[in-house]
């Protein structure tokens, strides 16, 4: 029988979490028990620690439908680590159903390097997402009745900026009309939906380091503006102590396990195309507090979440990653190298020295931070000997870091060679340097994005986006880091544009001040807020048997 990551995690030997506590050193009093195999941790009551551990980022060349395995890796590499009798934990981002139901079936890694217990994390988990959802519709429901109740505040109906939010993909919710049957049913209105990852109480909660600045940054976040045109925030709606309500137990980060018994943090999931990609701050400085080495991941590619892990994450947490891992597959260097997905089980060694483009630039990207980082080569069954020669000769000639991993097939054995480089960079100095600062303009932000990160010539601003450039001077807000919105396909805002392209130009469409966050969120291209679901969803895949395992999740 051929092995699933659903076969291996539910054949899997689980150990009570407080085990994986006490190993941790996390004392019971710390805890709050979600069952025998999960748990919240009270960050108050943890022992202070002289000195955190360090933080090794996990990013990926740009993804492709073939699938990169950067989640694998990043749990396969903590293993590896406990393997070589390092002081370790993993922190991740919480799966998002939509994706789950979606495309990816799955969110926790895979084959035998996987976070347990699998089915959990994947589907409702502690109640995290649905906690920021209910919070998220909650303002706009004190939102809505605000209007009904003689609007004191002069919202304009028109220019709200606050959307319900839901975490399913569901094209169909995007554009939504609000208050229609009369009088009674409130204020007719144009509204829509996105989904909870995107909102910005996902990212404030992710990027809040108290209880008290996760209330402050919730008083911060704009929602409107009024007839004047003057921004309306949730303080002038006296809501933040009730949304933080709402949040208190959510933000607490989640204790779980890998299979072969690493501690696993897991807290967060904002997506890394439409939000800022990273799990919780609070998590990974928990996890810092517990472990000598943090090995955490950013969502998609080096141009978007490692980026926005250095300019947002980084910024915001007052700490520097110490070291940098980018996966790589032949699949994925094959479709950069114009080889279609129906024909990448054929060997193209030609294909895969084309696409070594894109892998070149992800390099590009992190040294210019000022680290050298390490690729993973993560191997998957029918890569050629040659297509891996092939990539293993160009980072030698390139003096690039680079170790073959197996650790889907071999857990964080298949991973060992991969620690043992990574832990070589932990140890040499540093020179981490962000490439733009928070005072330089918008727009030269923008372009230090564009033209250092994707390697394009420079930006163009929709008619939309100049007039709330105006605006966003005026109000003072010019001076915030940029969280780009873009495809993670490519490079540049175009998805089909495999590759490394060169002397293209992004569109910035819409700027949206997300002032709780404390960033600004710059749309480009098509990007949607909203994802819809493809033809054939993973969820038409899934079911239950009779005594309650979980079929269809991978």
């Amino acid at each position: 029988m051929a092995f699933t990551d659903l076969s291996i995690a539910s054949e899997a030997t689980i150990q009570p979490i407080l085990d994986i506590a006490e190993q941790a050193g996390i004392s019971k009093e710390a805890l709050e028990l979600y069952g025998n195999f999960k748990a919240k941790i009270n960050v108050n009551q943890l022992p202070p620690v002289q000195k955190l551990g360090q933080v090794v980022l996990v990013t990926a060349i740009s993804p492709t439908p073939a699938g990169e395995g950067k989640s694998t890796v990043t749990v396969g590499l903590a293993d590896a680590f406990k393997q070589l009798k390092e002081s370790v934990a993993v922190a991740l981002r919480e799966p998002s159903l939509g994706p789950v139901m979606g495309v990816k079936g799955g969110a926790t890694g895979g084959g035998f390097a996987q976070v347990l217990p699998m089915e959990d994390i994947n589907l409702h988990f502690t109640g995290d997402i649905h906690a920021i959802t209910s919070a998220n519709n909650a303002l706009a429901a004190l939102i809505d009745n605000h209007l009904h109740q003689k609007n004191v505040l002069n919202i304009d109906p028109r220019r709200i900026t606050w959307k319900r939010v839901l975490d399913i993909n569901d094209r169909a919710l995007r554009q939504v009309t609000i208050g229609l049957g009369g009088p009674g049913q409130g204020i007719p209105r144009q509204d829509g939906f996105d989904i909870t990852v995107a909102s910005e109480i996902m990212a404030v909660l992710c990027l809040a380091n108290s209880l008290a600045d996760l209330k402050e940054r919730l008083a911060q976040m704009v929602i409107g503006y009024t007839y004047d045109r003057e921004p309306v925030t949730v303080r002038d709606l006296e809501a933040e102590g009730a949304l933080t309500l709402l949040l208190k137990e959510a933000f607490k980060p989640n204790l779980v396990q890998t299979i072969e018994g690493t501690p696993a943090i897991i807290h967060g999931g904002p997506f890394a195309n439409i939000a800022h990609g990273c799990n919780s701050l609070i998590a990974t400085n928990t996890a810092r507090q517990i472990a000598d080495v943090v090995v955490t991941e950013a969502g998609f590619g080096a141009d978007l979440g490692a980026e926005k892990f250095m300019h947002i994450k980084s910024r915001k947490g007052d700490f520097n990653p110490d070291a940098v891992v980018i996966v790589a597959t032949v699949r994925a260097l094959k479709m950069h190298g114009g080889v279609a997905k129906d024909q990448l089980k054929e060997a193209n060694a030609d294909a895969v020295k084309c696409g070594m483009v894109n892998l070149a630039k992800h390099v590009d990207t992190i040294q210019q931070f000022g680290i050298e980082p390490v690729v993973a080569l993560n191997r998957f069954a029918g890569d050629s000997e040659e297509e891996l020669a092939t990539i293993l000769e160009w980072a030698k000639q390139q003096d690039v870091a680079i170790a073959l991993t197996e650790v889907w097939e071999k857990g964080g054995q298949g991973g060992v060679s991969l620690a043992k480089l990574v832990k070589q960079e932990l140890q040499r100095p540093k020179n981490f340097q962000l490439l733009y600062k928070e005072e330089d303009s918008i727009e030269d932000k923008l372009r230090t994005i564009v033209q250092k990160v994707y390697g394009g010539a420079d930006i163009q601003l929709s008619d939309l986006a100049q007039k709330q450039l105006v605006e966003l001077k005026r109000f003072g807000w010019d001076s915030l880091p940029i969280c780009m919105a873009k495809t993670q396909y490519s490079l540049s805002d175009q998805p089909k544009l495999l590759g490394r392209p060169e002397g293209f130009t992004i569109t910035i469409r819409e700027i949206m001040p997300k002032l709780g966050a404390g960033f600004l969120v710059c749309l480009t291209g098509d990007i949607m807020t909203m994802p819809g679901l493809p033809k054939n969803p993973a969820a038409m895949n899934m079911d239950v048997t009779a005594d309650g395992k979980a079929i269809g999740l991978f």
